[in-house]
């Protein structure tokens, strides 16, 4: 160390946070750090010239006067606020960021040689509270919402505290390091002179900037949209990287009606040719997103989509969409809940579809066609209380009976896809009661889904993005369960993607939380990012369904580098709009098992579905019946179901291991159960449909389960039924032993019968014993199919291995189906040995399900206990 330059040493010094340490190494270490150009050096390479004096004055032992004039020569930024703070925080008064000694660690000396050189800078220095340059500026702030001509704080005065007195924020614990850039977004004109004083806006603090700027003021003024427009066009003009983005765009149109100022600069700025986008292109951006969340429904979304059409109109097919909800969905009239009314037997029915073709006409949307009636009863988010759209429907369209039926047919097909359409499928079956075979055959014929029809075992990113048309899990998403704040956040439309103009349904998306987006694009930008300046396409950002006030509340309460909590600081009434699902819903899988039953071919398949798509709501729907889980009808649990898991390698639900442990009954597939008929989806006649529901009623129904057989009679080798809860499993002897046992002899019995083996009610006994259960079934054949999939397993990791670099290690994952069935698997075990020590006695031999001599358990001691026995003999 001691043969290192003094340059290498500067650079090791002023990598140590505290390098009391290094001085302490030689006595030329210390001399060094005594040099005032090493110390001025050191705190200018470590804290940058903005922070440096604020640091080095809370480092009183290395301050002297040589150090405060190398600083300063050398570029070191004084400011009147720092000094203020300092003369503050010496003198005994407080400052509210600053928690340690700081400056009062500083020889008197010394510090009053640093307000000499301050006095000489700035004059007399106002020390009073409330005074110093960041108590202007922060009243600034608390009046930004007030006229210009009515703040405390004038244009003149806040020039000066930035051009003449240097103001600029000195420490990052300062509130003022946050808050500056709204100073600016309300006097653009400050800032080539915050540039002056070493001040660079960050691109972060965009749309921060640009909300509090069109924010409502307390008091509206008629120049408010000019002086709006203004501020915009001087940020804009002096910082080539601070525009106006759509996000914030969007929130002001959602504003349209509430901040009608800022909605009008807005408006300004597009023809002016301000705005780097097209905002007609936001605002059908905009309207679609409503398309898929529950705020669609409410009369203060209606009001203001109504405004934006009205100002940007568009042919889009989705946006019409929007505007037709809106009209049949916010209307006021109440609907009876009848679908057998009609406008002329009933005057609210009447009242409601004048209402609503008024509006029509108004908003210019009108003819409307068959297809556009059916579009609107398929969103998500039409009420239980339909009838109104279908008299819409019968009375403006003039469609006659089969023209009527032909929409509601439409309707309920198309509602199977749709997973909380049930309460209006049972109202539509309810009503028209040929739709019943009707749906059942479009189920079995067009969903019906077997192993051929799987993506291949091997492609396993297709196994993976594979799901089911029906009982899809609107709570899932990428087949991870959502949170509430991602389920909350609602959909947003990237910047990148094209807008689908041909198909409403393209809209029909749930895209991922618009703030954590934005986090992403601003918060966290990649080096790429960083660098870029002159493309803006990539950083005009995403658009949601907040409002403008909305994400000002959040910008307020959200702590500083939070992003992740972003959507934590919500209210009710910010979240509950976003949400993809209707308030009230029914599971259309749900109503198909109640519906037609669970031994019928339709619920056959909607299982399936549900078990793929991994939608434990319907699969365990007989949970929340009101006959309580042990009585209600459950669908069969096939080994089919976990072959089509096997392939796709998804965990099964826990309530197929449980179906097993009760004793359901084995089947291979549903075919076992069904006949031909059902299966094939042929369309009965209402009276054979509804006479052979009656008989399935009459039949079983419930799900058969095996009782347990009564016990023989007891011997004295097995006299007692153990009382066994499930244990763990013990090894199992190998198969020679038990083939050597050759009768039931009792040994030393005095009965003649029994010692010969003669006894009838024991052989009957013994016969009933060797009788294979359901679980037993069961438990043989997923052994068999662990089998395959741990032969899968090795075939898999040899070729891994095979492919992988010579001497690394790979660690190859087993499938999450391999997972849960290996770990459930013994368990149906233990369970089932327990019951047959519980019915025959502790006696009871091991039953083996493996194929070969290899899978054979077979005792056998450890090393060191043979040792011992052995030890022992001799």
């Amino acid at each position: 160390m001691d043969r290192l330059c003094d340059e290498i040493l500067q650079i090791i010094l002023n990598e140590l946070h505290n390098p009391v340490a290094f001085t302490l190494i030689s006595r030329r270490h210390h001399q060094f750090a005594q040099d005032p150009y090493v110390r001025a050096s050191y705190f200018l390479a470590r804290y940058g010239r903005i922070q440096a004096l604020y640091w080095a004055l809370g480092r009183g032992k290395l301050l002297n006067e040589r150090v405060i004039d190398i600083l300063l020569s050398s570029g070191a930024h004084l400011s009147r606020y720092l000094v203020q703070c300092a003369m503050h925080h010496y003198f005994r008064t407080q400052v509210p960021f600053i928690k340690t000694r700081w400056v009062r660690t500083i020889p008197l000396p010394v510090f009053s040689y640093f307000l000499a050189i301050a006095s000489r800078m700035y004059g007399d220095i106002p020390v009073a509270k409330g005074e110093d340059d960041g108590s202007i500026l922060t009243l600034l702030l608390k009046q930004s919402r007030f006229p210009s001509e009515y703040r405390a704080a004038k244009w003149e005065q806040v020039k000066d505290v930035v051009e003449k007195y240097k103001f600029i924020p000195f420490s990052d614990r300062d509130p003022m390091m946050a808050q500056f850039p709204l100073v600016l977004a309300i006097e653009p004109r400050l800032l080539p002179y915050a540039r002056q004083n070493g001040f660079n806006m960050d691109r972060k603090y965009r749309n921060f900037v640009f909300r509090r700027m069109f924010e409502k003021p307390a008091i509206m003024f008629e120049s408010r949209a000019d002086e709006i427009v203004q501020n915009v066009r001087e940020l804009s003009r002096l910082d080539p990287d601070m525009f106006l983005s759509r996000t914030v765009a969007a929130e002001i149109c959602m504003e349209a009606k509430t901040n009608e100022a800022a909605y009008t600069a807005l408006k300004r700025l597009d023809k002016e040719g301000v705005l780097r986008f097209e905002l007609s292109s936001v605002v059908q951006d905009l309207i679609k997103l409503f398309l898929n969340t529950r705020s669609v429904t409410t009369s203060y979304t209606a009001s203001v989509l109504r405004v934006l059409y009205k100002d940007f109109p568009s042919e889009d097919r989705a946006v019409r969409l929007v505007l037709l909800l809106t009209v049949f969905l916010s209307e006021p009239t109440p609907v009876p809940s009848s679908l057998s009314l009609t406008s002329a037997t009933s005057t609210s029915l009447a009242r409601y579809v004048e209402a609503c073709h008024e509006e029509i006409e108004e908003m210019g949307l009108g003819p409307l066609s068959r297809k556009d009636i059916t579009d609107v009863l398929l969103n998500k988010f039409v009420p239980e209380r339909f009838g109104g759209i279908l008299e819409y429907a019968r009375s403006i369209l003039n469609l006659d009976k089969s023209d009527m039926e032909g929409i509601v047919t439409d309707v309920a097909l198309g509602c199977l896809e749709i997973g909380c359409k049930g309460k209006m499928l049972k109202k539509l079956v309810e009503a028209h009661e040929f739709l019943t075979d009707i749906i059942a055959a479009h189920i079995v014929k067009h969903y019906r889904i077997e192993l051929d029809d799987l993506p291949p075992a091997e492609d396993e990113k297709a196994c993976k993005e594979y799901s089911a048309p029906l009982c899809a899990d609107f709570m899932m998403r990428g087949r991870t369960l959502l949170s509430i704040e991602e389920a909350t956040a609602g959909p947003v439309v990237q910047m990148a993607e094209p807008a689908d103009t041909q198909n409403a349904e393209g809209v029909e998306h749930a895209g991922e939380n618009a703030d954590e987006a934005e986090g992403m694009s601003e918060d966290e930008e990649g080096p790429d990012d960083a660098d870029a300046t002159g493309d803006a396409d990539e950083d005009l950002g995403t658009i949601g369904q907040d409002t403008l006030s909305a994400m000002i509340r959040k910008d307020e309460m959200m702590p500083t580098r939070r992003r992740r909590y972003h959507e934590l600081y919500t209210n009710y009434h910010d979240s509950i709009g976003k949400l993809p699902y209707p308030a009230d819903y029914t599971q259309v899988g749900t109503w198909i098992h109640s519906h037609y039953g669970h031994l019928s071919a339709a619920a056959a398949v909607v299982r399936i579905h549900a078990v793929i798509n991994q939608n434990y709501s319907v699969l365990h729907h007989h949970l929340y019946t009101a006959d309580g889980p042990l009585v209600a009808p459950r669908v069969p649990t096939t080994l089919k179901q976990f072959k089509i898991l096997a392939r796709l390698g998804r965990t099964p639900s826990i309530g197929l291991y449980n179906d097993i442990e009760s004793g359901t009954e084995f089947y291979f597939s549903e075919e076992d159960y069904l006949s031909q008929e059902e299966l094939s989806g042929a369309v009965q006649s209402a009276s054979s449909a509804k006479k052979a529901r009656k008989t399935r009623t009459r039949s079983e129904q419930v799900i058969k389960c095996e009782t347990s057989p009564t016990p023989g009679p007891s011997t004295a080798g097995v006299s007692r039924q153990v009382e066994v809860s499930p244990v763990q499993a013990k090894k199992r002897p190998r198969r020679s032993v038990a083939s050597g046992v050759k009768s039931y002899v009792v040994p030393d019995s005095d009965d003649e019968g029994i010692a010969d083996g003669r006894d009838d009610s024991l052989q009957r006994f013994a016969k009933k014993r060797r009788a294979e259960s359901n679980m037993q079934r069961w438990i043989k054949h997923l052994a068999m199919l662990l089998k395959d999939e741990q032969k899968k397993y090795n075939e898999r990791k040899r070729r891994i291995h095979a492919a992988a670099p010579p001497g690394s290690k790979v660690k190859v994952p087993k499938t999450e189906f391999h997972k849960s069935l290996a770990l459930n698997l013994p368990r149906l075990r233990r369970i089932d040995r327990a019951k047959r020590e519980k019915l025959y006695g502790a006696d009871v031999p091991d039953e083996d399900e493996s194929e070969g001599d290899e899978d054979e358990y077979q005792y056998r001691t450890t090393r060191a206990k043979r040792r011992k026995v052995e030890a022992d003999r001799d």
